[in-house]
């Protein structure tokens, strides 16, 4: 028997610590490999940690709200595996002109790769592991944290034959489904054929890796001057005479507010206002609600925004574009992944609808439904709030009329909907209650001038104002 240390994976992209939220397991438990035994949160999103080997939890090193630093220990598990000699006695009973032993295989954070990092911390100020390992029945003192090793290359494999399933522990296959990595564009390296924890990472950080060269901050940022508010974290308790109280900003809301700054002043940031009769959406709305065809689905007015802004994207595709700072040039995107700015208890996310643009109406209220969903549950990965090219933010819903949104680092505008409000309104040369709101258009003016933001801006509320235009504009 042995014990074998469960460190803090290699959250790559730059992040170098992650707060452990809950453990899903006790000392004396049993575990088995690819069992989720705790959740963490990053500065991009809440993930699942799977242990990567079978035992009994012998020691749970750190205590729930605590912030942990990637290499450190944070669980111990007894193994019925044979113990390995010490590193020290291992190293004195090599012969000097040994080889160096290939890298040991590293455990790597659910949603990104492995990557060293040279970053130096301050030590951080948290309860000693020996205390927190008595408090588990377990007096053992942890060792201090290693940085973690980089993976060993892995051989090319041929690929496997189209048409076949491939082979892989459920585990892995697990694994696989929470990474959104599709097992048959893995690369084998098991006997015979079968896919491996470490070729489902290794793709995983493939994907990930032209992410990290991105000239902007953290996509999974999000507007923050008008988007909807989020749920304030717990304050500590305090006296009733103190006159403050002081709340650490971590986690997504730490990422979101360096991200915001970056923005504000990196993009050169222009706003534009429309204010116009949707009454005709209104009655679309209601419509479709009633529609056979439409059944079980959530219809609402943000639905055909969604769908009237793809279609003003069709009619002025120079919108959709980023800008690389790198090489100094416009990047016109063919693609429209449009971004949904939620509100979540752990701070303010913006994931988005892949491929948007090709889309059914059905599809797209299919899409905005899992999103909202996922994102309040906490479960979006990281995959998801990347690549975004525009994002919605609606504001309505709490009854703000409109704001100055700020955009998504790496995109070109962000549109806010405000409240829809019956309001006295000239229709047809007379004065009559009709549902009004306002939309804000933020727009980068590297990537869009005053021209086509208005034209774009205009194209939208037209739709709006005459849905009719969904079918003959697209």
């Amino acid at each position: 028997m042995t014990i074998r240390e469960f460190k803090m994976p290699d959250v790559g992209e730059g992040l170098t610590e992650a707060e452990i939220l809950k453990w899903y397991v006790q000392p004396g438990d049993t575990v088995t490999d690819g069992q989720v035994v705790c959740e963490v949160e990053t500065a991009k999103a809440a993930v699942e940690l799977p242990i990567p080997f079978d035992g009994v939890v012998h020691a749970l090193l750190f205590e729930e709200g605590t912030t942990v630093d990637v290499g450190q220990v944070i669980i111990s598990v007894q193994t019925g595996e044979a113990e390995a000699p010490a590193p020290a006695a291992a190293a004195a009973a090599a012969p000097a002109a040994a080889e160096p032993a290939p890298a040991a295989r590293q455990p790597v954070l659910v949603g990104y790769g492995v990557s060293e990092s040279s970053t130096k911390r301050r030590p951080r100020k948290a309860a000693p592991a020996p205390a927190v390992a008595a408090q588990n029945g377990t007096a053992a003192p942890v060792a201090a944290p290693e940085a973690p090793a980089a993976p060993a290359p892995l051989p090319a494999v041929p690929a496997q034959p189209t048409g076949e399933r491939p082979l892989a522990k459920p585990p892995v296959r697990k694994l696989a489904k929470d990474l959104g990595i599709d097992l048959a564009s893995v690369v084998p390296t098991g006997d015979g054929g079968v896919v491996t924890r470490e070729d489902v990472h290794a793709a995983a950080a493939a994907a990930i890796a032209p992410q990290a060269a991105a000239p902007v901050a953290a996509p999974a940022a999000a507007p923050a001057a008008v988007a909807a508010p989020v749920a304030v974290v717990a304050a500590p308790a305090a006296d009733a005479s103190a006159r403050e109280t002081r709340i650490p900003v971590k986690g997504v809301r730490k990422v979101t507010a360096q991200a915001m700054v970056g923005s504000a002043f990196t993009a050169p940031h222009v706003t534009e206002f429309i204010t116009f009769d949707v009454t005709r959406t209104m009655k679309l709305v209601q419509e479709l609600k009633a529609d056979p065809d439409l059944a079980g689905l959530r219809i609402n007015p943000l639905l055909l925004i969604a769908k009237a802004v793809l279609v003003a994207i069709r009619r002025n595709p120079d919108v959709n574009a980023s800008w690389d700072e790198a090489a100094q040039e416009i990047v016109l995107k063919h693609y429209v992944n449009l971004g949904i700015a939620a509100a979540t208890p752990r701070g303010l996310i913006v994931p988005n609808i892949k491929d948007a643009h090709a889309k059914t109406l059905g599809e797209l209220s299919e899409s905005l439904s899992s999103l909202v969903v996922t994102a309040r549950d906490g479960k979006t990965s990281p995959a998801d709030m990347q690549n975004g090219t525009i994002t919605l933010t609606n504001v309505g819903v709490f009854g703000v009329d409109t704001g100055t949104p700020i955009l998504n680092p790496g995109e070109s505008a962000i549109l806010a909907v405000g409240a829809i409000k019956l309001q006295p309104w000239v229709h047809k040369g007379k004065v009559k209650p009709r549902h009004v709101t306002t939309l804000a258009l933020s727009f980068d003016h590297r990537l869009i001038d005053g021209e086509l933001g208005s034209k774009f801006l205009a194209d939208i509320a037209a739709v709006l104002e005459h849905p009719r235009r969904l079918v003959t504009w697209s």
